[in-house]
């Protein structure tokens, strides 16, 4: 039997690497072969796996502050992960995060970087913000619009929210009161204007234009291409070729919920498998209640109970492929 070991991040407990990596050892085990190949979806984590940082830059950090933020150049391709620049994590998470102040501007530093470094196509993943400043801190930082003509810019976005539901969708997460997600509502409409007044772009009509606050939307006002991030990994990665040949497929994330089948890696990665003709294991952390009961999945915190589960998940991941696959 061959094995192809391919998940998402665990967040916050475990990385899509350190994930596969049990998945592997878990099917050696009973004497199957088995390959990592860590996914990603636009989020935390797409730098790692398109092949990790190779350059290191010092940015404007999501609140002000000076930030060193990995990112990658390889053969005129740039990857970059908003998250590195202007993250939440950054700020401190949803507690110490300033939703009205926080700044894409740190993202469009790199961008421009990696420009006049000589990228002629760059992608930008961008989950994880902390930011609903629209873009407007990287469109800023990146300079005028002429110079990334004949630019390749690829948004890998993680969500298909629209732009003027950013606020609300994710205003929440990131600290916002419920009169300041108004305002930060209100922000967005105004701008979205200001861009089809500018640009000739309404990138309110746009899907996916809300991801990361709106800084997908404000990179398409001048010309970005917004892209489900699972799709573009998958296609860089080759999936379809690694999955040839195989006998089983193993996904997974941290929490399964209605999400991860829109545009995420453990949905993206079953349509592939079913495509070609493939059976999928999908372990989890946990199994949100909006699909309980009707995805099949093995949850770690049911299977080994929640303190094991959140300390070793990559344990608990390696005991079950051991288990499922023999």
């Amino acid at each position: 039997m061959r094995v192809v070991a391919a998940p998402d991040k665990f967040r916050g407990t475990a990385t899509a690497a350190e994930i596969a990596d049990a998945v592997v050892r878990g099917a050696v085990l009973t004497g199957a072969t088995a390959e990592a190949f860590p996914m990603a979806d636009g989020g935390e984590g797409t730098l790692e796996v398109l092949g990790g940082g190779n350059r290191r830059s010092t940015v404007t950090g999501p609140l002000g502050d000076p930030v060193v933020a990995e990112w990658r150049l390889t053969r005129q391709t740039a990857v970059i992960e908003m998250a590195q620049a202007s993250g939440l994590v950054l700020a401190g998470g949803a507690e110490g995060n300033e939703p009205l102040d926080a700044t894409t501007a740190g993202t469009g530093e790199l961008i421009r970087e990696a420009v006049e470094s000589g990228a002629r196509r760059v992608i930008v993943a961008v989950g994880g913000s902390a930011t609903t400043d629209g873009g407007l801190g990287a469109l800023r930082a990146m300079g005028s619009p002429a110079r990334y003509r004949g630019i390749e810019l690829l948004v890998a976005c993680d969500v298909r929210t629209p732009f003027t539901g950013a606020a609300e969708v994710f205003g929440p997460q990131k600290g916002a009161s419920p009169p300041q997600i108004e305002m930060l509502r209100r922000r967005l409409v105004r701008l979205a204007q200001q861009y089809e007044e500018d640009f000739g772009i309404d990138v309110v009509s746009l899907a996916r234009a809300g991801a990361a606050g709106g800084l997908a939307g404000g990179l398409a006002a001048i010309g970005a291409e917004l892209v489900d991030g699972f799709d573009l990994v998958a296609e860089e990665l080759m999936l379809d070729e690694v999955l040839e040949g195989a006998d089983l497929v193993v996904t997974g994330e941290g929490t399964l919920d209605a999400t991860s089948f829109r545009g995420k890696v453990v949905g993206g990665v079953s349509a592939y498998a079913s495509a070609a003709g493939l059976p999928t294991l999908v372990i989890v952390g946990r199994i949100h209640s909006d699909v309980e009961g009707a995805v099949d999945a093995v949850s770690l915190v049911d299977r080994f109970g929640e303190e094991r589960a959140v300390a070793d998940p990559v344990g608990c991941v390696e005991a079950v492929v051991a288990e499922e696959v023999g």
